[in-house]
């Protein structure tokens, strides 16, 4: 009986060990996160209200601006466009079920966009 309870408490044990480590939250070494998340929480309830129409044109608006070689987006400006089609992208996901692991790869790839490999392709 002894040993039954020794097997039930570890058991325990490593159940709550492990649910701890898998449940961390990934820590982000981009120093631009914080921006980043700021702003996915101003714009996620107004871009999920998009509509295809909507969202095309940010999207185009954003290629634009993006490719004009007189004109440089504020860090701002870039953060706010990447993380709009990235909430967009994970619209998606929650739209289209078949197709949710692929609109979280399409969200995080937005999402992992950078400020200074902006400014690099500007040069």
């Amino acid at each position: 009986m002894r040993k039954i309870i020794q097997i039930a408490v570890f058991s325990l044990i490593l159940f709550c060990s492990t649910g701890m480590a898998f449940g961390q939250e990934k820590k982000s070494n981009d120093p631009d996160f914080p921006a980043k998340e700021e702003l996915y929480v101003k714009y996620k309830k107004e871009v999920q209200a998009y509509d295809k129409k909507d969202f095309d044109a940010l999207f185009f608006e954003f290629f634009q601006k993006q490719s004009d070689a007189k004109l440089t987006l504020s860090k701002e400006e870039f953060y706010t466009y990447t993380i709009k089609i990235a909430i967009y992208s994970e619209k998606l996901g929650l739209l289209y079920k078949d197709q949710k692991e692929e609109a979280q790869r399409t969200k995080q790839q937005w999402f992992d966009r950078s400020y200074a490999d902006y400014l690099n392709s500007k040069k």
